[in-house]
């Protein structure tokens, strides 16, 4: 996987009325974090950070800070609620040779069969948890779904990447294809009964209005 350069400066440790300053000169406050390192604070430009953020694929980041440079992913990311801009990041540091877990994206490829029986796909996880080294950082699952027929499913147990511990629970299913919902419609029987049912509460209330009078 090609490294992602991400450029950034140290910032103060500060309240949120100096991370709001931050992000009021076209910044975003983050930090970066380690087994072996020390945390650190940093600021990097909005512009930079986005193609990292609004993608489908995991990107492995080369971060170039106080002149160092450290190997990282991006393990968390905040929004802001209205607008959907990141206010806040956090990259956790990668050492070779050591497991570490991260969130990796789900891509389905191909339609399935049971699409042509009518059926509906149901995308449940879009995001796997994995654990592995470094240099088996997947950018993203990749899963054929273009043989389901209606009724079939994949679960997590089923994924088989070499290398690669999955951690969701294995029953999981991340994708299946179900049958079309269909609407009940009324048997004639029970309309009627139905109908006979609320008559009676149509001459009660008519008497309780004459007894008030």
């Amino acid at each position: 996987m090609e490294k992602s350069i991400l450029e950034a400066e140290v910032r103060e440790i500060g309240s949120k009325q100096a991370r709001k300053l931050v992000r009021n000169s076209g910044k975003v406050p983050g930090i970066y974090y380690s087994k072996h390192d020390s945390p650190v604070h940093l600021a990097v430009s909005e512009k930079a950070i986005n193609p990292l953020v609004y993608t489908a694929e995991t990107h492995l980041v080369s971060l170039k800070v106080d002149g160092k440079e450290l190997d990282c992913v991006i393990k968390d990311v905040q929004f802001d609620p209205i607008t959907d801009r990141v206010v806040h990041f956090d990259l956790i540091g990668l050492t070779s040779g050591e497991t570490f877990q991260l969130e990796v994206p789900v891509q389905l490829h191909g339609t399935p069969v049971g699409i042509k029986e009518g059926g509906i796909v149901q995308h449940l996880i879009h995001k796997i948890e994995l654990e592995c080294l470094p240099k088996d950082i997947p950018q993203r699952i990749d899963i054929d779904i273009s043989e389901l027929k209606i009724g079939d499913s994949i679960h997590v147990k089923d994924l088989k990447i070499e290398n690669i511990t999955f951690l969701n629970p294995e029953d999981s299913v991340i994708v299946s294809v179900s049958h079309p919902k269909v609407e009940k419609e009324p048997v004639e029987g029970e309309e009627a009964a139905g109908e006979e049912q609320a008559e009676p509460e149509v001459i009660g209330k008519g008497k309780g209005e004459e007894e008030e009078e």
